[in-house]
């Protein structure tokens, strides 16, 4: 099973869009891939109709997403093509057919005692490597604005060095702003002190301060 900080496994799936090499087809790019449990199933059509309409915000933010589940490739097209005739939305991104179960459960994708997925989701950076993983059961969709935000919040760690509180950029105690690092040595705490005097950070002690960027 693939944890967060592990390389994403090189693997060859079948997609709606043809054969791909993954994470190498997204080399230097963002990718979010996640799964859903069954195609022609209320909640699933529920998440790929909402997926799609927030597809252009990924791509924004230099990402692209690509969709599994254990059904084969021509269930995937089929269900494609009712999403279209009946919501009036085209799906635009790839859906892996895992028929074989085989990429799923590399990922851990498949519950214990069951035959088809979870939920899951992948969000993979530009080096092919797992940043984040999240899980929900088959009950229960997902909130595609979350998975938007982490993917954001992933990018401006990387950028700035510095972590991004809850519900970050709409915090309730810090706003808009980003956390610094704790000290970790008492020189730097003094160097957090110096900072916050001259204005470059706010904090509530040396271990919890913040800034804006």
């Amino acid at each position: 099973m693939v944890v967060i900080g592990e390389r994403f496994p090189e693997v060859e799936v079948n997609t709606t869009h043809g054969k791909m090499k993954l994470p190498d087809h997204f080399k230097g790019k963002w990718f979010v891939l996640f799964s859903h449990p069954a195609d022609f199933t209320p909640v699933c059509t529920t998440e790929f109709y909402a997926m799609q309409l927030r597809l252009d915000k990924f791509r924004e933010l230099g990402a692209e997403v690509i969709g599994l589940s254990v059904d084969q490739v021509f269930s995937h097209l089929k269900w494609m093509e009712w999403i279209k005739d009946n919501l009036d939305v085209e799906i635009e991104f790839p859906v892996i057919a895992d028929d074989r179960g085989e990429l799923a459960e590399t990922l851990g994708m498949i519950p214990s005692g069951a035959t088809i997925t979870a939920r899951a989701v992948f969000i993979v950076d530009p080096e092919g490597t797992v940043r984040a993983i999240v899980y929900y059961p088959a009950e229960v969709g997902r909130d595609w604005d979350e998975i938007l935000r982490a993917l954001k919040a992933l990018q401006t760690s990387d950028k700035h060095h510095v972590a991004l509180p809850h519900k970050w950029p709409e915090n309730e105690l810090v706003k808009d702003r980003v956390i610094v690092p704790p000290a970790s040595t008492t020189e730097q705490i003094k160097e957090r002190e110096e900072a916050r005097k001259r204005g470059e950070i706010e904090c509530y002690d040396w271990w919890l301060c913040h800034k804006g960027l």
